[in-house]
């Protein structure tokens, strides 16, 4: 084997490792695209459009994005070799509001999944993978209604393996890195986080976020951190974290009592 074979993603190689729950996923490896959260989107079902379209649930991982999407319009900058980037489109039964707490879930998906791998990592609400207090994955989710009533979500996830120098300039922030995950052959990481995910999504489409709260929360980063909300840069609420609620708020206790927090377009930072 060449020494460089473990960097090469493969899609038979994927589909190959991953266990039952994720048999039934049509996997797709491209060298380079723009956002394959964007490729996915582009090939939904929808009211304007009901032929065609997506069959079933479709893995698009590209060895480079060139034009990463991170929540609220933030772009996600990515080297090649050095990280995971994916997306997942996954068909729910709906409606909409059933799919409040799914970027938690999946973060409970991923973390679990690290851990397994002797890689401990925190969660930071709503949707960032923390390992050493800075940020090792970014979710973001994406949803399109059906014709036939389901919600279609388009599940993407950014992966930091290895930091270049110069990735970590452009970034302008605290990043994490994972290299250990970076010498395993990425076809059996990609299976391994695909499997659990797939388990996790089966679950949540029946059950909801509610059985996934006490589990995010025992992974939850800033437990008792004093913390600021913050809605376009601007301070909106100060308390300190305590977990999140059966719907997925977040949960802050406020010196004017206990209060929950939307997701929306809010970021949430330490207070310090």
């Amino acid at each position: 084997m060449n020494h460089t074979d473990h960097l090469r993603l493969d899609a038979a190689a994927i589909h190959a490792g991953c266990a039952a729950s994720a048999s039934h996923i049509a996997i797709e490896v491209v060298l380079e695209t723009g956002s394959t959260n964007a490729d996915l989107l582009a090939r939904l079902p929808s009211a304007s459009h009901d032929g065609g379209g997506l069959a079933g649930p479709v893995l698009r991982i590209a060895e480079r994005q060139t034009a990463g999407r991170g929540r609220a319009g933030r772009s996600w900058l990515s080297a090649p070799g050095s990280s995971l980037t994916f997306s997942l489109a996954w068909r729910f039964q709906g409606p909409l509001h059933r799919l409040a707490g799914l970027p938690l879930a999946v973060g409970v998906a991923l973390a679990e999944t690290l851990a397994g791998l002797d890689v401990p990592v925190q969660l930071k609400w709503p949707n960032d993978v923390m390992k050493d207090g800075a940020k090792l994955a970014g979710i973001l989710v994406e949803t399109q209604a059906a014709p036939d009533g389901a919600i279609w979500a388009v599940i993407g996830c950014g992966m930091n393996l290895l930091l270049p120098d110069e990735l970590e300039a452009s970034v302008g922030r605290a990043v994490a890195s994972a290299p250990w995950l970076a010498q395993m052959d990425r076809n059996v990481l990609v299976a391994t986080l695909l499997s659990r995910l797939a388990a996790v999504l089966a679950e949540f489409d029946d059950t909801g976020f509610a059985p996934f709260m006490d589990r995010w929360n025992a992974l939850q980063g800033w437990r008792g951190a004093a913390v600021n909300i913050l809605d376009h840069g601007a301070v909106v609420q100060h308390g300190r974290a305590a977990g999140v609620d059966e719907a997925g708020r977040l949960v802050l206790d406020t010196p004017g009592g206990r209060v929950t927090v939307l997701s929306g377009d809010v970021s949430l930072r330490l207070a310090s």
